[in-house]
């Protein structure tokens, strides 16, 4: 089940890193832009550097999932493999079930980690999103009079 967890949340963690590179080349094509103000540009460059620490931040949750679900993998197969040699030696089999142990923490502890990275890229991106909302309420044009 972790080992199905670590996976679905490589594969989400990798469509948000995907979706933050494609926001970083929309920046660049709007900074470019000649026409943009500099109150603009300048949103658009605080923004774009946010971004990319969240492309860092994706990428270490990344790491965190594979290596999360490579170490759900390795104690699964450790843990069959103790399960084999149990019958025929106890000592060795002691020694199997410590390692599976350890691997086993080491990917819960990959799995925290990534969540952790997780969950500080949405607050930058909740931040983004609140500059933007703001700058938008800044700059609104009134509406004319009601017919």
């Amino acid at each position: 089940m972790l080992t199905n967890a670590a996976s679905v949340l490589a594969l989400s963690t990798s469509n948000r890193f995907l979706r933050s590179s494609e926001r970083m080349r929309g920046f660049a094509a709007e900074i470019d832009k000649r026409k943009a103000s500099p109150d603009i540009r300048a949103l658009l460059l605080k923004q774009m550097e946010r971004t990319q620490e969240q492309g860092v931040l994706l990428l270490g949750a990344l790491t965190g999932a594979y290596v999360a679900a490579g170490a759900f993998t390795a104690a699964t197969l450790i843990s069959i493999l103790g399960a084999a040699v149990a019958p025929h030696s106890q000592r060795l089999d002691a020694g199997i079930a410590v390692l599976a142990l350890a691997v086993g923490i080491l990917g819960a502890a990959a799995l925290i980690v990534a969540c952790k990275r997780l969950l500080a890229a949405t607050r930058s991106s909740v931040v983004n999103m609140s500059e933007e909302a703001a700058y938008v309420r800044e700059h609104q044009q009134p509406l004319g009079p009601a017919p």
